[in-house]
C-alpha cells in the first residue's frame, strides 16, 4: 500500500495532530503505527500524501519483531462525499374545497446526492451541482494542502 519515497530537502516536519492511526495484517503479523503528512504533491493526476510512517512490526504471537520510521508516498483517497441538490420549505397550506377542508402543516424536503463509486445518479447530481465551482485539479489541491500544513506547522 504504502512505497518508500525519497525525503524531499524542502518538507515541512510532521505536524503531529495530523497523524492518522495506520494498521495492517498479513499471514505471519501485523502492523499498528501512525502516517504524518508533511506534504502534498500530484502525480499523473492523482493527489499523492508525502510524510513520516512510524509504527511496530509484531508476529503472529503479538511480541514485537521490529520498528517502522520512514518517509513514505501513499495515494490520498476520498470518503463519499454528498451534494445538497434540493432544499424545499414550503409554508403550512390551508384549502377549503367545497367543504372539503385539507389543513397542510410545513413541509421540508431534502434531496441529497451521496457520490461513491457505483453511484451513477448521486455522482451525476454532484457533478452538476458543483460544475461551476472551480474545483480545483490536483496540483492545486496539492499546493492548497502544503499551504495549509505550513500554517499548522507554524503553530
Amino acid at each position: 500500500m504504502a512505497s518508500a519515497a525519497p525525503s524531499a530537502a524542502a518538507a515541512a516536519p510532521p505536524v503531529t495532530a495530523l497523524a492518522t492511526p495506520i494498521t495492517g495484517t498479513a499471514d505471519n503479523g501485523s502492523f499498528a503505527g501512525n502516517f504524518t503528512p508533511t506534504r502534498f504533491s500530484s502525480q499523473n493526476g492523482n493527489l499523492l500524501a508525502t510524510g513520516v510512517l512510524t509504527g511496530t512490526v509484531r508476529d503472529s504471537s503479538g511480541a514485537p519483531i521490529g520498528t517502522v520510521n520512514r518517509t513514505v508516498s501513499m495515494p490520498v483517497t476520498f470518503a463519499a462525499a454528498t451534494c445538497q441538490v434540493l432544499n424545499l420549505v414550503l409554508g403550512p397550506l390551508h384549502l377549503d374545497l367545497l367543504g372539503l377542508v385539507i389543513d397542510l402543516n410545513q413541509v421540508h424536503l431534502v434531496i441529497t446526492a451521496v457520490q461513491a463509486p457505483g453511484n451513477l445518479l448521486g455522482n451525476l447530481l454532484c457533478a452538476i451541482t458543483h460544475l461551476l465551482d472551480g474545483t480545483p485539479a490536483a496540483g492545486g489541491l496539492a499546493a492548497l494542502l502544503n499551504a495549509i500544513l505550513a500554517l499548522l506547522g507554524q503553530l
